[in-house]
């Protein structure tokens, strides 16, 4: 067996995790993918948690030699020193008032643009929220309310950004054909199951097959509670957004500078130089995050007390994007989390103590949910330590609280701004088949 997993496998899996974040670093992805510079001007446009960090690779690409401008818009705290592309931070997950005027602003930029000039996009994710322009007849406060009902339902990613697309003025191509006639590169951070182009930051300049009826269905679905104008405009089918055959997106390239796939496999190479087994599971796992928890506990006990499908020791690996719908204690009241961390409490309650395994899961940009926490990690004594606590663990899941659970344990994972985002990153470390003979089973009543 290898040496050190039994002595620190914390350790072994934070060691994994960053090597999939250096992996999807703007340093490392962008370049490769940067055009010569065009005849006329270079004009930069980028948002994103990953975008003002891809703008600072930029400009050093590039040097002073080429004329460059740009403005780029950033969650608050995720900014990059720039001297000739302007950052704009603003508010995510729900938009806030400079979402909406740095949105209105590269409109603005964008329809300056002419046939000579390349028009660069950098798209990270999170520009969902970061780039807002309501559509007609909407204010910002019917976004902010319209994001909270997305993001408090349980959709997914994608049924979440077909509604977005149909309510906004820059989302679904129109980005792309504001800047008509100009040329159009987009570089893609893939943040989404399937690194669907017009998923990521619901596509501002990637052309859109779904309708405004597709984007009521979802409504409909989730019986979301949306103010009337977002509804109104849906029905009247004002809000169509650009389709692929619209010829002010003739020419208009699309890359994708990284993906989760990329991340995976570099934690994946990371942990076979130690000598452990890597396996990845999936690049694209969605649903709630605490049935997918109940699913990965399940496979994680197989391979520990049967050694199938995997012998261990071995690490499994997977990505994607969950979700959370938000339930409540009995007064209607929530705690603090994000999907990687419910689905990792999720996953430590449902394995029950097993000896062997240890587990991390947290967003790559560093923020799971609406705070500075990445996300957590556990292993075998975690729900000992819980109750010991005083902290219960399956309270703790039925209010959405599994940031005050670990944060109670001292397990959080906090890195601070990581300048990058290819979503959930989990790693499940199965040490050996001791846990054969070493399976406790810590369950009380009413846990």
């Amino acid at each position: 067996m290898p040496s050190g997993f039994h002595d620190d496998p914390r350790a072994l899996l934070h060691d994994l995790f960053d090597a999939a974040v250096r992996r999807a670093q703007p340093a490392v992805c962008v370049p490769p993918h940067l055009p010569p510079p065009p005849r006329g001007r270079l004009l930069v446009l980028g948002f994103g948690k990953a975008s003002a960090e891809m703008a600072r690779v930029v400009e050093q690409h590039y040097g002073p030699a080429v004329a460059l401008h740009g403005l780029v818009v950033t969650r608050y705290g995720h900014a990059a020193p720039c001297r000739r592309i302007e950052i704009v931070e603003a508010a995510h997950p729900v938009p806030d008032a400079a979402s909406a005027a740095a949105a209105a602003r590269m409109l603005q930029l964008a329809e300056q643009a002419g046939p000579d000039d390349l028009v660069l996009v950098l798209v990270s994710g999170g520009g969902s929220s970061l780039l807002v322009a309501p559509g007609a007849g909407l204010t910002l406060a019917d976004k902010q309310a319209l994001n909270r009902a997305l993001l408090a339902s349980g959709a997914s990613i994608t049924e979440m950004n077909t509604v977005r697309r149909h309510v906004s003025a820059i989302k679904g191509g129109r980005l792309a054909a504001a800047c008509h006639p100009a040329r159009v590169l987009t570089l893609l951070m893939s943040d989404v199951p399937r690194d669907a182009p017009v998923d990521i930051a619901s596509g501002p300049t990637i052309a859109d097959p779904t309708d405004c009826a597709d984007a009521l269905a979802v409504i409909e679905r989730y019986r979301l509670d949306v103010p009337a104008a977002v509804r109104r405009l849906l029905e009247s089918g004002e809000g169509e957004s650009i389709k692929p055959a619209d010829p002010r997106l003739h020419g208009h390239e699309v890359r994708l500078v990284v993906t989760p796939q990329q991340a995976l496999e570099a934690a994946a190479e990371a942990a076979r130089a130690r000598g452990l087994a890597a396996h990845i599971l999936s690049d694209s796992l969605e649903g709630e995050a605490r049935d997918v928890g109940k699913v990965l506990a399940g496979i994680a006990r197989q391979v520990a007390l049967h050694g199938q499908p995997f012998a261990p020791p071995c690490v499994l690996l997977s990505g994607g994007e969950t979700t959370v719908t938000l339930r409540g204690d009995v007064d209607g009241a929530h705690g603090r989390g994000g999907r990687n961390v419910e689905f990792l409490l999720s996953f430590t309650i449902a394995l029950e103590g097993l000896a062997g395994v240890h587990a991390l899961a947290a967003d790559t940009d560093g923020v799971d949910g609406a705070e500075p926490i990445a996300g957590a990690v556990s292993g075998p004594d975690t729900l000992a330590r819980a109750w010991a606590c005083g902290v219960p663990p399956r309270q703790s899941l039925d209010r959405n609280d599994a940031h005050g659970f670990f944060g109670a344990l001292g397990d959080s994972v906090v890195t601070g701004p990581t300048l990058t985002n290819v979503n959930d990153f989990r790693a499940v470390l199965v040490v050996d088949q001791g846990a054969r003979l070493e399976q406790q089973v810590m369950t009380r009543p009413g846990g």
